[in-house]
């Protein structure tokens, strides 16, 4: 048990998704967990995490949770989430800035139960000045008369890997806008693990579809 008035560790976490024994971006996610520990002057692990890592996955299709806690890794597999189209509401709960991914996730908890409480799948945080932040586990992006979209850096969001690799297959804005703003567009969610998914239902309306977000689903994982 901990001493009262220990401090409580953080650790770290890298949520990743294993293709065929593969783990696309698994050098990104390291460098993004080795960024973290420096910033937040954590220590680092004796051993070599990629291998670690290779090793949980063996040949299968998982997702795959790295945690970190002074020094000490940890590693769980689980499986692959199917759910496509999904029903996304906006939390009540005000996003904090999230810039790392920390096991102090605890808005990102209540977000996420108040919205299955609701029949929801999940749900959208905003900031306290009345921005689009982030979900509860993905970042956000939506078409806009021809241009996509998503929710500045800047907010406070973590600059997830899912985030990364569509805006490196296209041209993306990135905004600072209120919910009433997305209203009547196509959006849809993604993060490293579940790739690209249509929000099908937003704040109880339907969602557009838009054939753009089919074509960057295709794309978005490496061969």
């Amino acid at each position: 048990m901990p001493r009262v008035g220990a401090p409580v560790q953080i650790g770290l976490i890298e949520t990743m998704r294993a293709r065929d024994g593969r783990v696309p971006w698994l050098g990104g996610h390291l460098a993004r967990l080795k960024a973290s520990l420096a910033a937040l002057g954590a220590p680092e692990p004796p051993g070599d995490l990629a291998d670690l890592v290779r090793f949980a996955v063996g040949t299968g299709d998982r997702v795959v949770r790295l945690q970190l806690t002074d020094g000490h890794p940890e590693i769980a597999t689980r499986d692959v989430s199917a759910e496509q189209a999904v029903h996304v509401v906006v939390a009540s709960e005000v996003h904090k800035p999230y810039p790392h991914k920390t096991t102090r996730r605890e808005q990102f908890g209540r977000a996420l139960t108040d919205a299955r409480r609701v029949g929801a799948h999940d749900a959208v945080l905003v900031s306290a000045e009345g921005f689009v932040a982030e979900g509860t586990a993905w970042n956000l992006f939506w078409w806009e008369d021809g241009s996509l979209c998503t929710p500045a850096e800047d907010i406070g969001i973590l600059p997830g890997l899912g985030r990364k690799r569509v805006m490196e297959m296209t041209d993306v804005k990135e905004a600072r806008v209120p919910v009433a703003a997305l209203a009547g567009r196509s959006l849809f969610l993604t993060n490293a693990v579940r790739g690209i998914v249509e929000i099908g239902v937003f704040e109880g309306a339907p969602v557009p579809r838009d054939p753009r977000t089919a074509e960057l689903s295709f794309a978005f994982w490496p061969d």
